[in-house]
């Protein structure tokens, strides 16, 4: 059981880690004038809603509330590939949108584990 909770740490961790760094790249870029000077079309506002908006709430959260803020962080990145594919007719290109919302994956699964592993409801 300590091998079990000792690799739950590790991952809980990994995951808190991760999150301050994606959410400290996405502020570097908010303040270095990544968006734009804030020119945005409403479609693309509600975009920045969910992503970075949304993925960053999530991961913030999950320092808490590992499985809310797990689903918050991964239901806002699907909400910005489905609406942007229905807005633009395809998917947004690149690694960096799955890479920035990487902790919340890890914080769906560390949330499961530590469940499976106390017998308690999910999340």
């Amino acid at each position: 059981m300590s091998g079990d909770a000792s690799c739950l740490r590790l991952l809980r961790w990994s995951a808190r880690v991760l999150s301050v760094l994606a959410v400290g790249i996405v502020l570097a870029l908010f303040v270095g004038g990544g968006t734009g000077g804030f020119h945005l079309a409403t479609r693309e506002w509600i975009l920045f809603g969910f992503f970075p908006g949304g993925v960053c709430l999530g991961e913030a959260l999950a320092w808490r509330w590992e499985g809310w803020g797990g689903v918050l962080t991964v239901g806002s990145l699907a909400a910005f590939y489905a609406l942007h594919r229905l807005w633009w007719g395809y998917f947004p290109h690149g690694f960096a949108f799955l890479t920035l919302a990487g902790p919340g994956f890890l914080f769906l699964m560390s949330s499961r584990w530590r469940r499976s592993l106390d017998n308690a409801p999910w999340p």
